[in-house]
């Protein structure tokens, strides 16, 4: 298997064709993900995993704001941060190439690369999702890439970064 079809493969996203729909909007309901992504109705967790995935199938983003999206209507959500969490991850060596495999809290799993980037921001690790959205890098997953990041001097400063799909990504810096 190629190592682009091993990467289309794994990022198959269960995701509506929100794109195609143009509804109206019909206001904001009370749907809140939390700095944790985790899914709130009238502040009681939704328990049901099932449900928590449909409704990301439908997440659209737009500018600062996010919205549930159905042929029929468009709600508006509240995200504390970013609706998702990098909750795990694999390093695999495919074609000679070595990737991280990244796990979401909702089981998507994606490949850490140029259309996936790392982004470090106020210090905290981001990873750029399909459709403008973002997950952020639970901080179990982050300690274990510190483990194995290699490093490299850098303008007088040690750097270290992960390789993934050919790119590098920069965790931060030691003084």
């Amino acid at each position: 298997m190629s190592l682009n079809r091993l990467i289309a493969e794994l990022e198959k996203h269960q995701h509506a064709p929100t794109e195609q729909w143009n509804p109206p909007y019909c206001g904001e309901i009370p749907i809140r993900i939390d700095g944790e992504g985790r899914w709130y109705y009238q502040d009681s967790e939704i328990q049901r995993q099932a449900l928590v995935k449909l409704f990301a199938s439908v997440l659209v983003r737009e500018g600062d704001d996010y919205f549930l999206v159905t042929p029929a209507e468009k709600v508006k959500i509240t995200v504390d941060d970013v609706p998702f969490m990098v909750v795990d991850w694999e390093q695999r060596t495919e074609d000679g190439e070595s990737l991280l495999l990244l796990t979401t809290n909702i089981g998507d799993t994606l490949v850490l690369s140029s259309e996936h980037p790392l982004q470090i921001k106020d210090g905290v690790p981001y990873v750029m999702m399909p459709r403008e959205l973002e997950a952020k890098v639970h901080r179990n997953v982050f300690y274990q890439w510190v483990s194995i990041a290699q490093t490299r001097e850098v303008d007088g400063k040690e750097q270290w970064f992960l390789s993934s799909a050919g790119e590098t990504f920069v965790l931060g810096y030691v003084n």
